[in-house]
């Protein structure tokens, strides 16, 4: 079954697809997710499985002028490095969902992903979205996520011990400032990390071995 093109484009439009941005469809079936993306500017590329819907997408988007954009490959999306994707989407039941997540969960901080109404079960969607009838009348949620840093540790600066724990992009832990503790609470947006403690929200960004705040907490280095 495709993916209406109501869903695909709230797909697109969540995860901020545009020029400069590469792709994958994995599971392209017509090509039509495919096509889309290459009208906003982004370079894209179809996964499937089956030959003829290869040839039947190829067809799809000469005839929609974005061939130079638009190209498909048959293979199997369990055997495909799809990790140098800048945005992935996908339409695909929750077992196989499933099974991708850790090698999605590895790509670059700040990826992008988008799915057709099935998810990845406690990876929990930051953004979930039911394009209503008559525009959709089966499947019709558009799921996005952004692939989190992994920032789980401790981090220290002076008198300052910033103690996360991560369960996929929602952060737990205490903040330990001189003589004081506070608990935290917080959540990664790519390299981004917001939380809460002591009545404060505090963010930053990972680079490496950098987590960099501004103000009180500056630069924190993880580490003993």
């Amino acid at each position: 079954m495709p993916t209406c093109d109501a869903v695909i484009e709230r797909m697109l439009d969540m995860t901020g697809v545009g020029a400069g941005d590469h792709l994958i469809d994995l599971g392209a079936g017509d090509g039509r997710m495919v096509i889309a993306a290459a009208r906003r500017g982004a370079r894209a590329l179809g996964v499937e499985y089956d030959d003829d819907k290869v040839a039947l997408a190829v067809a799809n988007a000469e005839a929609a002028g974005v061939g130079s954009l638009a190209s498909f490959v048959q293979a199997d999306l369990f055997a495909f490095d799809f990790t140098r994707a800048t945005v992935l989407t996908l339409f695909l039941l929750p077992a196989l969902n499933l099974r991708l997540r850790p090698t999605i969960l590895g790509m670059a901080p700040g990826t992008r992903v988008a799915t057709n109404t099935f998810d990845f079960a406690e990876w929990e969607a930051d953004e979930k979205f039911e394009v209503p009838p008559p525009e959709c009348t089966a499947h019709c949620w558009a799921l996005s996520w952004t692939v989190p840093a992994q920032v789980g540790g401790t981090w220290r600066a002076g008198d300052v011990e910033l103690v996360l724990e991560q369960c996929f992009q929602v952060l737990s832990g205490s903040l330990h400032v001189g003589g004081a503790v506070w608990p935290v609470l917080g959540r990664m947006r790519g390299e981004r990390v917001w939380f809460e403690a002591g009545g404060t929200t505090y963010s930053g960004r990972v680079d490496g071995g950098v987590l960099a705040f501004e103000g009180r907490l500056g630069a924190l280095r993880n580490g003993p």
